[in-house]
């Protein structure tokens, strides 16, 4: 891993964005997308539309607004309320190009994407994240992903050799810029490790839990990278990051392991020594209080899933 908890937390989730497509739209119109395990991410290209959730407000979005949400709920993009929708599963989506038309006319256009994210620690991105997440077209942030969305468009309209290979790394970029914003938005993020990164004196001692892991960081060298008293260090991290220092830390490094796990043949010993434990014995008996079963156990249910296609 890195010093990066950002870039790490991406890994870690296995959180991979993948471009959907696109639609026209004109007139009267209204595609519901539905409740499912997958942040979706909806940018408006062209013209306005509206977006209403389940539950909160209603969002009129504008040329140039992207919206992130978290999945859970469901929300219908339309061009006005009170209107019969349809499912965006069922949208018919021409194959070259991956755009979709609804209604009468070309007013809008919009293109969106999904970020499908590791069973096991897809919550680690979900819980860091508020339910909705809104780019203005007006934000310091809003240029560079409005360029990534027109080669995004760009690429599904050309159909050359690469697209898909390149417009799911642009998603990929795309996702992480948003999550760049929310560092500038601490004000509607929730208790989590986004949010302790977004505190400037509480990062420098998250980037040393992540740059070394396997490291018996104590409380004091922690609360002296963040030049508070440890009392005062130890508050601070908890209402950001919503567990204590050293539970964050154990945290992380039993995420660490559950990857490799996932990913990797080695031995459990390997594994405990990877992220800090030098008795297989003292990791194991953590990876259980944390995980729920034992390393090895965690391991066989992995490779079971793997097999049944579900993971």
């Amino acid at each position: 891993m890195s010093a990066d908890p950002l870039s790490d937390a991406l890994v870690v989730a296995d959180a991979r964005s993948v471009f959907t497509g696109g639609m026209t739209a004109g007139g009267d119109w209204a595609v519901r997308l539905p409740a499912g395990d997958r942040l979706r991410v909806h940018a408006v290209v062209r013209g306005t539309c509206m977006l209403i959730p389940d539950h909160g407000e209603t969002l009129h979005l504008e040329e140039g607004d992207v919206v992130v949400i978290d999945g859970r709920h469901e929300v219908v993009v339309c061009s006005g309320p009170g209107l019969a929708s349809v499912d965006v599963d069922d949208l018919h989506m021409d194959p070259r190009t991956r755009m979709a038309h609804l209604g009468d006319g070309s007013d809008v256009v919009a293109v969106s994407g999904h970020i499908d994210i590791s069973r096991d620690y897809g919550e680690l991105l979900r819980e860091a994240l508020p339910s909705l997440i809104l780019v203005r077209s007006d934000a310091a942030e809003a240029p560079a992903l409005s360029w990534l969305i027109s080669r995004l468009m760009e690429e599904a309209a050309a159909g050359r050799a690469g697209a898909d290979f390149i417009s799911h790394h642009l998603a990929q970029v795309l996702f992480t810029q948003v999550l760049r914003v929310c560092l500038t938005r601490t004000e509607g993020l929730p208790a989590g490790w986004l949010r302790a990164l977004a505190d400037e004196r509480l990062a420098p001692a998250l980037r040393l839990m992540h740059g070394e892991p396997s490291h018996p960081w104590q409380l004091t060298e922690l609360a002296r990278a963040a030049t508070m008293s440890r009392a005062t260090f130890a508050l601070r991290f908890k209402e950001a990051a919503g567990v204590p220092p050293l539970t964050y830390l154990l945290n992380w490094r039993m995420r660490l392991a559950a990857r490799e796990l996932r990913q990797r043949e080695a031995p459990v010993a390997a594994i405990a020594a990877q992220v800090g434990y030098t008795s297989e014995s003292a990791f194991s008996n953590a990876f259980k209080r944390t995980m729920g079963m034992s390393p090895r156990r965690y391991r066989d249910n992995a490779r079971s899933r793997a097999g049944g296609g579900s993971v």
